[in-house]
């Protein structure tokens, strides 16, 4: 018997944020601090000290992906090799479609804090609870975006009780799923923009997503941009 139900932490979440509300929920690549609408984004942005120039992260599985991505075939089979056959988390950049409803009706000032260049940023494959979420997400017709709980510049969080008081004291719904996969490397996702191969963070899977991408690919990644 599962001692965890990673659907109902994730509806209850979900309903926080399309509520309104502040989520802070758990991902194999840390702890991220979530919402739907744009006054929590800018409420997060504020708390978090964050710079303008950072984005948003849209959370997002493979039929999100492939909904909103407009991908070239290479691009497509680099997300499913990274994401499927190797089972690694993702924060895949590529263009996307903006008129899809799903995105078409989002308030523009989100838009403008989670995309650049008309690509958009995707979190994908980050643990049972986010794929949860992900499904909500779609099935809701509900965007939801987000970064990493802590205050800027100081280092993803990997338990609840690492993220600074400040940051806790915005959230209004906080899932903690205890110690999170990946502290052991103490980093977050790998962001790559999957079609001009442009790494924007090396992250928790940089090595072994370029040995993939140079083993089935023949692509050698740059360093981080």
């Amino acid at each position: 018997m599962a001692v965890i139900d990673h659907a109902a932490q994730a509806r209850s979440a979900f309903e926080t944020m399309r509520g309104g509300g502040i989520a802070i929920v758990p991902n194999d690549v840390g702890y991220a601090a979530m919402a739907s609408t744009h006054g929590a984004l800018r409420r997060i942005f504020d708390t978090k000290g964050r710079a303008p120039t950072k984005l948003n992260a849209m959370v997002g599985h493979l039929g999100l992906h492939r909904r909103l991505h407009r991908c070239s075939s290479r691009a497509s089979e680099i997300v499913d090799a990274i994401t499927r056959d190797y089972d690694l988390p993702l924060g895949v950049i590529a263009p996307a479609d903006f008129s899809d409803p799903f995105l078409s009706r989002l308030d523009p000032r989100i838009v403008e804090a989670s995309t650049r260049e008309g690509t958009l940023l995707m979190l994908m494959n980050a643990g049972a609870f986010h794929e949860e979420l992900c499904k909500l997400s779609e099935q809701g017709d509900v965007a939801i975006f987000g970064s990493s709980a802590n205050r800027s510049m100081q280092g993803t969080k990997f338990a609840v009780a690492d993220i600074e008081p400040e940051i806790l004291a915005i959230a209004d719904r906080v899932v903690d799923y205890g110690i999170l996969k990946y502290k052991p490397y103490g980093l977050s996702s790998t962001l790559l923009d999957v079609e001009n191969m442009t790494i924007y963070r090396r992250g928790v899977a940089f090595e072994s997503i370029a040995w993939i991408l140079k083993k089935h690919f023949g692509i050698d990644v740059p360093e981080a941009h």
